[in-house]
């Protein structure tokens, strides 16, 4: 549109949609869209975290949510932008019960994409800022009670006098993130942590571990990472970092427990819990229960025919902890992703002789390249240009995942054309590359089937050297005495054989502590439905069953990376903080 401003076209685009979505013509809304269109709504429309596509679509949810939702006061934040012939614009607005915010995607005067997101529950907002707490009473008073003791007697009371209204079964990154959310929120949870310091998921794992996404990507909600943090944090440090923040946090965090056992009364609408606290039983009855165990659930385990024949020793990655035990030793790694990698260079390091063995193609990139990339949103150039990682997190959220396939092929047809020769050189010595069955690369095998990928920070160039050695293009048939067998008619010897072999479904852990029932009705989580391989259909649009209603009453998964920990906490805090306070919250799409 010839002489009119970006921002004016955003504008007048979304006055005639707050129009008709007063006058409640959802066909008249939804003609707003282009045919091809998508809705991408957290909480505000549908109290889950829902996709919709299509006009149809949008008539759909809009005709379902819109009596409930009363959405209002919609305005234009900020300047638009317009680039290659879209329209970009962030706004706000309010519903019955919560303020919002948004971002829109205009094409030919039209919406391609609309995000719509809840900010804050009206009433229930964090106190922050002007609103934060002041932390003292400016009185005397014989009956003072202190910081440290009110903490104390919260710490004592809360799982014994009183119970908690949310438990989150692990106290990693994503429960420690949910935690400080629902602790804002004032909402009562404990954080069930089986090892004996905050921190220990991370202290645990092999010696040489580091986290290959960059510090601004990875700060916690609340208290960023100080800016003289490395760019990549060390897992010992970051172990460090999370057992600081729960303490700071004020988190009700149980050391050294475990869940053993839960049931849920549908009637009382409450769990039943057991406990083993540090050897004590405690049974807790919580109204919800969070199960934040990381982004998977129990390791996968294979079947290696011929396993009581072997001579030496068989572990998986899960349980591996230091190359320095096999100094000296020749050493087969199963699997070629990230953990793998990782595990085969410490190994290198300590003194032994590695062999991945490949089963399928990995697709690598180095670590320096897709810093340049992939990463503008959440870089200290971003953090120039005024793009907060919680502005970043929203743009990111704003892409509908069925659009993601199409941004990210061409920033990897940009990767393979800069790093050719590096490629060339890792299939010379053996390595199979692929970019996924649609070459969208690295971020879509992440959220499909969270396996089959590695960002290079230093295996690549030993397994272009000939330092780790690779075996690809065979599949095993079993092993002997002395090795491995392959369908090829080649052996390996090995005296040490290490799986990294991925983990199952966070569902399964459910089947562990409530039922195998449950877990069924449950279904597998993660993946989008997208039909690749490890990741079948139908197609759900979003991630299955993460952060938000699943098909048993009252049971959350909380999980991901850090960042995707740090946002989702967000929603899944509200969303319990809702049914804490009786806020009606219909749900709009069936769950999971």
């Amino acid at each position: 549109m010839l002489g009119i401003s970006p921002t004016k076209q955003a504008a007048d685009w979304l006055a005639s949609f707050s129009h008709q979505i007063e006058a409640g013509d959802v066909a008249a809304v939804a003609g707003l869209f282009l045919d091809e269109c998508y809705w991408r709504d957290l909480l505000a429309f549908s109290w889950n975290i829902k996709t919709v596509e299509g006009r149809e679509g949008v008539r759909e949810m809009l005709a379902a949510t819109l009596a409930s939702a009363r959405p209002s006061g919609w305005a234009i934040e900020g300047e638009a932008a317009e680039e290659n012939g879209t329209i970009e614009a962030w706004f706000t607005f309010e519903t019955s019960v919560a303020w919002g915010s948004g971002l829109m995607r205009l094409r030919n005067g039209k919406c391609r994409t609309l995000f719509t997101a809840t900010t804050d529950l009206k009433g229930f907002e964090e106190k922050r800022g002007a609103t934060r707490p002041l932390g003292v009473r400016h009185k005397a008073d014989p009956a003072r009670e202190t910081w440290s003791e009110a903490r104390q007697r919260e710490q004592a009371s809360l799982g014994s006098q009183e119970q908690p209204y949310v438990l989150v079964i692990g106290g990693g990154q994503g429960g420690i993130a949910l935690g400080a959310r629902l602790k804002q929120l004032g909402v009562p949870a404990i954080i069930l942590e089986k090892n004996a310091r905050a921190g220990d998921s991370w202290r645990n794992r092999y010696r040489t571990l580091v986290l290959h996404d960059p510090v601004w990507y990875d700060h916690l909600p609340y208290i960023p990472f100080p800016e003289h943090w490395p760019v990549f944090t060390p897992k010992d440090k970051m172990g460090d970092w999370l057992e600081m923040y729960a303490r700071v946090m004020e988190l009700n965090y149980w050391t050294q427990s475990t869940c053993t056992r839960a049931s849920y009364d549908g009637k009382a609408g409450e769990w039943t819990v057991e406990v083993d606290r540090g050897g004590e039983k405690v049974v807790l009855r919580p109204k919800h229960l969070v199960f934040a165990t990381g982004a998977y659930g129990p390791p996968r385990l294979i079947d290696l025919p011929g396993s009581h024949r072997f001579k030496g020793k068989i572990l998986h990655s899960s349980a591996y902890a230091n190359g320095a035990d096999f100094r000296g030793k020749k050493v087969a790694v199963i699997g070629a992703a990230s953990s793998a990698h990782d595990v085969s260079v410490d190994l290198w390091e300590s003194g032994a002789e590695v062999t991945m063995i490949q089963r399928s193609p990995t697709t690598v990139v180095k670590s320096a390249t897709l810093m340049e990339l992939a990463f503008d949103i959440y870089s200290e150039g971003a953090v120039a240009r005024g793009i907060t990682t919680d502005r970043a997190d929203m743009i990111a959220a704003s892409t509908p995942f069925a659009l993601m396939p199409e941004t990210q092929r061409p920033l990897y047809d940009e990767i393979r054309r800069r790093d050719a020769d590096f490629y060339r050189q890792l299939e010379s010595a053996g390595f199979a590359i692929d970019f996924g069955e649609d070459e969208s690369g690295l971020m879509m095998k992440a959220y499909r089937t969270g396996s089959g990928y590695y960002i290079d920070v230093g295996a690549s160039d030993l397994i272009i050297g000939g330092e780790i050695k690779v075996k690809s293009g065979a599949s095993i048939t079993g092993l002997t005495e002395t090795g491995i067998a392959f369908d090829d008619g080649s052996e390996i010897e090995a005296d040490v054989i290490i799986a990294c072999t991925g983990y199952q479904s966070m569902h399964e852990t459910v089947a562990g502590i409530v039922s195998r029932e449950a877990a069924d009705r449950i279904g597998p989580c993660w993946g989008l439905g997208s039909g690749v391989k490890g990741d079948p259909g139908p197609w759900k649009g979003e991630p299955r069953n993460m952060w938000k209603p699943t098909a048993h009453e009252a049971l959350w998964f909380h999980g991901g990376n850090l960042a995707l920990s740090r946002f989702y906490s967000k929603y899944v805090a509200m969303q319990l903080k809702a049914r804490m306070e009786g806020i009606s919250t219909p749900v709009y799409g069936e769950p999971g």
